[in-house]
């Protein structure tokens, strides 16, 4: 099975989403359809050996809804934009021709009406609600054709039904009452009939608008990469498209560009500035060896790179894929909605008809005229249809997950999901693997603790001498604190090492022993030697010279806390969760380190495997739980939580196993998607609630008459404004700053 996306256009309400999915899951070889009504955009899963996408695309076509295979680009999104653009345009100016048409005539009338002297407009009323039925409405009438040429309905179906109910049925009264058939005039809705096609209109026109707002995370992501590369080969500089660009080449990124694609550095250092991707304020610093992230900013030095990933395998494409994965997820409750959207028109049209005859079997029974019996009616029946119109149905959960999803990716959240999404909301406890979550995951020095007169410059320095052809974690962190200060390495005239305990390397006329306790003492020191300490780990210094050997020193060293991890395990408890620490290391290290940074529960000498052991029997304790790993040795402890959240490294984001990617590696991260996770839920949850109720109230006011044209389209064009509106919300919790809470 292969998934596909199809950039679908002409959807304007849920019946329409359901019209698209039956049509694609009605094809041989599809197993799946999922439709994004407020991005347009349909997810496809099927088999490519059964059915082609252009086999896919022409049966969306067939409904009525033109379908082309979705160009994974920034162009592609660029299109996208561009259409949206055009189409809030087009409903603009139909607004304003509604509104034009329109409005003059119901201030006159009301004008009238106030003063006590009826102005006669029903001439004027009819001119304009033509010219609105013919301009403004007739892209309502060609949708419900097309509807009704393939025997389904949608949306405009209700509207073009509404608007010819009001403006045929004040036609008829209207010449009736010249010709004589009413003894008295008719009421006449010829500006309901405009009325109801411009706010309509203008609700479309503020929805495309809020569409594209809520739309925008991907969008912004993709114009991160630049359009051009600095490419570095035999000719010198020259300037290549980024599209160009293969894996090997090298590029120069000068001060203040944008990396073009992901690399890395073998050539200059400066700091770049990662917060568009990882979502952190603080520029980091890139040398060597470093790698860049394709959409950063160089800020203050020329880096040379080579490029490591281009395309899809890019980690900005890879994040642009698991936003529109995430906001192609449907939650159960959406679905159902989808089913009864699928039916719902009809219900309508079947609700209308019953309207008309209760109205009119109503007007019978209690001697009203024929023509205050069909007004009545046509006011009824006509609010019925207009109100009824799914939209905010469709809208509903696509609108929060959009924001949701999208501006948890622009501070380095991604949920891959919306079972992410739901599973995070219920999490009560939180479990976290040590090193590399808690702990910067790599050793360094912490002390340098001389004896005698010996100095802290001078022990580091022999030291790292001694150990600089060595590979050891440990003899590289001492290597590279002696580098930070800038400290000169003298050569050893002959170096040897042993493996587990220590090295010996000739320095300055003198052998120069670092290693373990046992190392030392093997090589013939006597006494005492100061002890480690939990959480850190000891490295002797020691100079022989002939038979006797003088200790100089010891140096600790540590896996160091990552400077934000206590504040992060502060945020957790305060929302109320318990933590847990899981670790491979000794008992005494890790509850060290846990009282280090304040979490609850400790679970140490776990090996790799039994990691989701523990998390099972967390869960049989009735807990919910979330794993906080590196997405690497933790996946089968990140796979057996309720909710794995994989630490990133913001280029390795393909590597990772968890529902969550935090790609800054902050702990940070943890609280704010669990924040995010239940502002998302509330936010649909909210927003299913309003299109539900809307309907389920407003259909029974509309039906007894309760409700004019005109009111009923300011409510249907108002209901999917507030929807979106609702979810755009959202926004508020983006904007806080990153020392204070997110998503509260």
């Amino acid at each position: 099975m292969t998934e596909q996306a199809f950039d679908v256009q002409g959807m304007t309400c849920a019946s329409c989403v359901a019209h698209v999915e039956k049509a694609a899951r009605a094809l041989a070889g599809v197993e799946d359809c999922r439709v994004n009504l407020a991005r347009g955009r349909a997810v496809v899963r099927f088999d490519p050996a059964q059915v082609t996408t252009d086999a896919i695309a022409g049966a969306m076509a067939g409904v009525g809804y033109p379908a082309t295979v979705e160009n994974a680009s920034a162009d592609r999104e660029e299109n996208r934009v561009a259409a949206q653009a055009r189409e809030a345009r087009l409903w603009l100016r139909r607004a304003v021709i509604g509104l034009v048409l329109w409005l003059p005539v119901e201030l006159l009338h009301w004008v009238g009406h106030l003063s006590g002297h009826m102005l006669n407009l029903d001439w004027v009323a009819l001119i304009t609600s033509t010219a609105a039925l013919l301009y403004v409405g007739r892209g309502f009438y060609a949708s419900a054709w097309q509807a009704l040429r393939r025997r389904t309905s949608n949306m405009d179906t209700l509207i073009a039904l509404g608007a010819s109910v009001a403006y045929f049925y004040s036609l008829a009264a209207f010449a009736g009452f010249y010709v004589g058939w009413w003894a008295s005039r008719p009421p006449v809705y010829f500006m309901e009939a405009s009325g109801l096609l411009a706010l309509i209109s203008l609700g479309h026109y503020l929805e495309a608008h809020a569409r594209q707002s809520a739309g925008s995370a991907i969008g912004s992501l993709l114009n991160l990469t630049p359009p051009v590369a600095h490419k570095l080969d035999q000719l010198g500089i020259h300037d290549v498209p980024v599209a160009e660009l293969a894996v090997g080449d090298q590029v120069l990124v000068r001060p203040g560009e944008r990396v073009p694609a992901d690399a890395a550095v073998f050539a200059g250092r400066s700091s770049v500035d990662e917060s568009m991707i990882t979502g952190e304020s603080l520029p980091v610093s890139r040398g060597p060896g470093d790698k860049i992230i394709g959409g950063t900013i160089n800020q203050d030095g020329a880096l040379s790179a080579r490029i490591t990933a281009t395309g899809k395998d890019a980690a900005l494409a890879q994040i642009v894929r698991l936003v529109e994965n995430a906001q192609s997820s449907k939650p159960p409750v959406q679905r159902l909605a989808d089913r009864v959207a699928a039916v719902f028109v009809p219900t309508v049209l079947l609700i209308a008809a019953i309207t008309a005859v209760g109205w009119y079997a109503w007007g019978a029974g209690h001697g009203w005229g024929m023509g205050m019996t069909l007004g009545r009616l046509a006011n009824a029946v006509c609010s019925v249809l207009i109100i009824a119109c799914p939209c905010a149905l469709g809208l509903a959960v696509p609108a929060a997950l959009m924001v949701g999803t999208g501006g948890g990716a622009r501070r380095g959240i991604l949920l891959r999901n919306i079972d992410a999404l739901q599973s995070a909301e219920r999490i009560d406890t939180v479990v976290l693997d040590k090193t590399g979550t808690i702990t910067e995951g790599k050793p360094a020095v912490t002390e340098v603790i001389p004896v005698g007169t010996n100095s802290v410059d001078q022990i580091l320095r022999l030291a790292a001498s001694a150990e600089q052809f060595s590979q050891h974690p440990l003899a590289r962190a001492i290597v590279a604190a002696a580098a930070a200060k800038n400290l000169p390495l003298a050569q050893p005239s002959s170096f040897n090492s042993e493996p587990g305990l220590g090295v010996i390397g000739e320095i300055e006329g003198k052998s120069v022993l670092v290693g373990n306790r046992a190392f030392i003492q093997q090589h013939g020191l006597t006494g005492e030697l100061p002890p480690s300490n939990a959480g850190r780990t000891l490295v002797y210094v020691a100079a022989k010279s002939n038979a006797a050997v003088e200790l100089l020193g010891s140096i600790a060293i540590a896996d160091q806390i990552k400077a934000d991890s206590a504040a992060a395990i502060a945020a957790l408890h305060a929302m109320g969760l318990r933590t847990v620490l899981l670790s491979g290391d000794a008992q005494v290290v890790a509850e060290a380190v846990a009282r280090a940074v304040g979490i609850d529960e400790v679970h140490a000498e776990v090996k790799p495997a039994g990691k989701a052991e523990v998390i099972r029997a967390l869960q049989a304790s009735s807990r919910i739980v979330a794993m906080v790993g590196d997405g690497v040795n933790d996946a089968p402890a990140l796979a057996q939580a309720d909710l794995g959240i994989a630490i990133g490294s913001g280029s390795d984001i393909a590597k990772e196993t968890g529902d969550v990617v935090l790609v800054s590696g902050s702990l940070h991260g943890v609280a704010a998607a669990i924040r995010l996770s239940r502002a998302t839920m509330r936010k649909i949850r909210q927003n299913l609630f309003l299109a539900f109720i809307y309907n389920v109230l407003a259909i029974p006011l509309a039906a007894f008459g309760l409700l004019s044209p005109l009111i009923a389209a300011a409510a249907m064009a108002l209901s999917d404004v507030t929807v979106i509106g609702n979810a755009l919300l959202l926004r508020r919790g983006l904007g806080v700053p990153k020392n204070r809470d997110l998503f509260r």
